[in-house]
């Protein structure tokens, strides 16, 4: 299970890579969030002041990342911009929001004002929108391809909607989903007659809302120092029209994380990234594990080897991902509930005790160099996961555990919690050497905290060390370093803890795993309905 939060309020316009595609040549701006705190947002990148700019520029992280925790754009920054021979200048503005995409090709002139409105003029249609009195000014709410007449409800109105409810933030939703003027998509259904087939079922599921490719795992250094790292690529529906000409209206969204637990380093590095599909940079393909986010990418050979590249800001991960057992199928043949209800569920497997090879570089402040690459070899679990509706109303997070043990058994377990912290549903798996499967039912399955451990950023209180009990079987776990949090708000638009765990049992070293809890610091809005 993935931290992936479809609140409005949390995901807002939030993204950690806008794609410009510039005609002839290709930039992006890197957006980052220094202090999620105090909303401070760089704009990190070089658009080409000459630039002539493609037919439409997506508006992905406009303002141009609305970056504090209440949710306001409280940086101003400068930027200048020449479009087709026309300057485009200003400083964001406090509260300023740019709906879903702009046809830059027509924008003539587009200033903010230095206050708390946007104003955006362009050639044709600002005429017309003037005329009507719907000038697109204050919270723009901007329809697609920029109609100044949308199907059901004018510029004005929508604006005045947007501004009370959230406040100048539009939620992702208008880029995820769909607009609020249009019928809601079909979405495919996790249903239990479905058995999940490999290797096709590796690849991208389209038709379904979400889906997730997550491999974590522990690596050794030469020297036997202990690091641990967590890639994972999702793949969101938006909910589009297909028949959308448009090449920034694409169907899907590719959302990236990665990180690297090293005790020297101390806390968690990570970073994120999101696009719209696209152009061949940006793509989930189907029928066979194949995801790439530019230069990231995690691609699976017809030998069943991954292979997966992430090269982030202080640290790398270039890394073979190799099985040595068959997949597990979680559930029954691959549907996994997640809810009460027979609809509130996934269809999910697991390859554990996959062997890793490879290289990462550390960050500096680890005492690694961001020049050389140091060989690790380790032990991972790749998780992938698809569905169109996942959580109960009641809940607010989960607790998940993915255990490569010593003596090659392996071990899935979750929890989905409630606000008063009982299980609205709970599952484990745990599979022998010799392939020997055994389920536990929900009652089976419990997550006890022992020992918590409160982020100095967020103020969140993590149980970082707990007993997972599985029918008679109590697995204790311990982290490999406590601040392993990781804040996504700039991409899935959640806070959780992730990280590196040593298990025990009966107070013998049992193997090594990953821990996720998430829902402590604000509740989970995934596919909740």
């Amino acid at each position: 299970m993935k931290a992936l939060s479809r609140d409005p309020a949390r995901w807002g316009m939030r993204a950690v890579a806008a794609r410009f595609d510039l005609v002839g040549e290709e930039r992006r701006f890197v957006l980052r969030r220094p202090d999620p705190h105090m909303g401070t947002v760089v704009l990190d990148g070089n658009m080409s002041k000459d630039a002539l700019i493609g037919r439409e520029v997506p508006w992905i992280g406009a303002c141009f990342d609305l970056a504090s925790g209440d949710g306001y754009c409280t940086a101003l920054q400068r930027r200048e911009l020449r479009i087709t021979g026309v300057d485009w200048g200003g400083t964001i503005p406090s509260y300023g929001s740019i709906g879903r995409e702009v046809p830059w090709m027509s924008a003539r002139r587009a200033v903010a004002s230095g206050g708390s409105n946007v104003a955006l003029r362009s050639r044709g249609p600002q005429q017309a929108c003037a005329a009507s009195g719907e000038t697109l000014r204050g919270y723009m709410s901007i329809a697609r391809k920029m109609s100044c007449q949308p199907p059901v409800e004018s510029a004005s109105v929508t604006n005045r909607r947007i501004g009370s409810r959230i406040r100048g933030l539009l939620s992702i939703l208008m880029l995820t989903a769909w607009p609020a003027f249009a019928a809601a998509p079909e979405f495919a259904a996790v249903t239990s007659d479905h058995a999940i087939a490999l290797p096709q079922d590796t690849g991208a599921h389209a038709a379904f809302r979400t889906e997730w490719w997550y491999a974590t795992g522990w690596l050794t250094t030469p020297d036997n120092q202990p690091l641990g790292f967590q890639i994972t690529f999702f793949r969101s529906a938006t909910g589009h029209d297909a028949a959308d000409p448009s090449a920034f209206a694409p169907s899907q969204l590719i959302i990236a994380h990665a990180a690297l637990s090293d005790p020297a380093l101390g806390h968690l590095a990570h970073e994120q990234r999101i696009a719209r599909q696209g152009f061949g940079l940006v793509y989930a393909k189907p029928a066979n594990t194949d995801v790439k986010l530019d230069a990231w990418k995690m691609v699976r050979a017809a030998d069943g080897q991954y292979d997966v590249v992430a090269d982030a800001n202080g640290f790398s991960l270039h890394l073979k991902l190799t099985p040595t057992q068959a997949p597990l199928i979680q559930g029954e043949r691959g549907y996994s509930r997640k809810g009460p209800r027979p609809e509130q569920a996934s269809y999910y497997y697991s390859e554990p005790q996959l062997r890793v090879t490879g290289g990462v570089v550390r960050p500096v402040a680890a005492g690694g160099s961001s020049r050389g690459e140091t060989p690790v070899t380790g032990t991972a679990w790749l998780d992938h996961e698809w569905s169109s509706t996942l959580l109960d109303a009641n809940a607010v997070g989960w607790d998940w555990l993915g255990a490569n043990l010593a003596d090659g058994s392996a071990l899935m377990a979750f929890k989905v919690r409630s606000r008063d912290g009982h299980a609205v549903w709970a599952h484990a798996a745990f599979r022998k050497p010799d392939g020997e499967v055994t389920t536990f039912a929900p009652d089976q399955v419990d997550f006890t905290p022992l020992r918590t451990w409160r982020s100095p950023r967020t103020n969140t209180s993590y149980p970082v060390s707990m007993t997972v009990k599985t029918g008679l079987l109590t697995w204790k776990l311990d982290p490999l370093m406590d601040d392993q949090e990781l804040d996504s708000r700039q991409s899935t638009g959640a806070v959780y803890w992730e990280g590196a765990v040593r298990v025990n049992r009966e107070g013998v070293d049992a193997g090594r795993a990953y821990l996720e809890l998430t829902g402590y610091a604000d509740a989970q809005g995934m596919g909740r309905e």
